[in-house]
């Protein structure tokens, strides 16, 4: 068989080109490139003949797209006679894209900044007010025996956030109630009121740092697994799944988890109690020689049921803001492996954030009622 090779060839009549395209157009043969033609006399139009065309591949659509772009850029009509309609598709492909204009950054609008944060704030406030009555209304199901709410699944949670997290928690609160004792013992054995140390430990801790501790502590460790567990289940496709088998997501996946936060977070708080006291304890007999017995005796007499009420009120409500962060985030997160660990950060910040805040709106409800 005679392979002929690519040709092109070239003539004139007045204001019009003529191209007649020959051969087998194969790029691993050095087919012609496109060349401007002579431009001795203006150019109105050029006509390109492929009729006699035999094998082609895609060397010929880059000498049309060549054309075409030359074509476009001198105002010259190109008129296609012959061509494939494969090639002029694959052409088209080829062409170059209009690069976009390069944008000079410029300073956000503080209007539009402010009004964009708000949007989302409000956006966000939707969501979680959403989940909360779906929960709600999950738990009025549970009342009813009508929830597919599982106490297995509740129970492994339990275990993950109340018995694994005792050594971390106990370690941070224990060493919260040396810094605090130290602290205060540097103040008041200036004026000889030592054994003030233990009132100032005991009502902190209580009411205070044995609750906010075991609650940050809960939101990063506890509180990111929620999150990634749920978006890598999102992004699997899993949760979808449960909906179409007409199970819900908020009895299966996210009741068992509030409720193992809203149980665990108090008896964690006591936990974190005890240490917080002995870490003020070993402060006081180690420095101020102050005997156990005398810090026990002060202890008590300072602590009431009030304020360990408070303490517990606190640390059960701390429980259900970290497993409704966690479990929105979650929920919320992208359909990928990246979302997953974005939804793990978000969780972290959006608990410790409502953590702090609804702290401050126990203090103001606390100090109205006079506890």
């Amino acid at each position: 068989m005679i392979i002929t090779p690519a040709q092109v060839a070239t003539s004139r009549d007045g204001e019009v080109v003529m191209l007649c395209l020959s051969g087998n157009w194969q790029i691993t043969a050095s087919p012609p490139r496109w060349g401007e033609p002579a431009l001795d006399r203006p150019l109105r139009r050029i006509v390109l003949q492929a009729d006699g065309i035999g094998d082609w591949d895609s060397s010929l659509a880059l000498y049309l797209s060549a054309a075409r772009t030359w074509s476009g850029q001198q105002g010259v009509e190109l008129v296609e006679q012959g061509v494939p309609a494969e090639v002029g598709r694959l052409a088209a492909l080829l062409a170059p894209k209009p690069t976009p204009p390069v944008r000079q950054p410029q300073l956000a609008d503080l209007v539009a900044s402010v009004g964009q944060a708000t949007h989302q704030l409000w956006q966000e406030t939707k969501d979680l007010a959403q989940l909360l009555g779906e929960c709600a209304y999950s738990l009025g199901r549970f009342i009813r025996g009508q929830a597919q709410f599982r106490w297995r699944d509740c129970f492994t949670e339990m275990q993950q956030c109340g018995a694994l997290a005792l050594p971390i928690v106990g370690l941070i609160s224990f060493l919260v109630g040396v810094i605090m004792a130290y602290q205060a013992a540097v103040q008041l054995r200036q004026f000889g009121a030592d054994i003030y140390v233990a009132d100032l430990v005991g009502l902190s801790v209580v009411r205070e740092m044995g609750p906010m501790m075991a609650a940050i502590v809960l939101a990063g460790r506890t509180g990111a697994a929620f999150a990634a567990t749920l978006g890598n289940m999102q992004a699997n496709e899993e949760i979808d799944a449960l909906e179409t088998l007409g199970v819900s997501p908020i009895d299966f996946l996210v009741m068992p988890r509030i409720m193992a936060l809203f149980l665990m977070m108090p008896l964690l708080a006591l936990y974190a109690n005890f240490l917080g006291i002995m870490g003020g304890l070993v402060v006081t007999a180690s420095i101020l020689d102050i005997p156990s017995s005398l810090y026990w005796i002060e202890t008590k007499s300072i602590i009431d049921l009030s304020d360990l009420s408070t303490g517990l009120i606190k640390a059960a409500t701390f429980g259900l803001i970290i497993g409704l962060c966690a479990c929105l985030r979650g929920l919320q997160a992208e359909r990928s492996a990246v979302g997953a660990g974005r939804a793990a950060t978000a969780a972290v910040v959006t608990s410790t954030l409502l953590i702090i805040v609804s702290d401050a709106v126990f203090a103001v409800i606390f100090n109205i009622l006079g506890w």
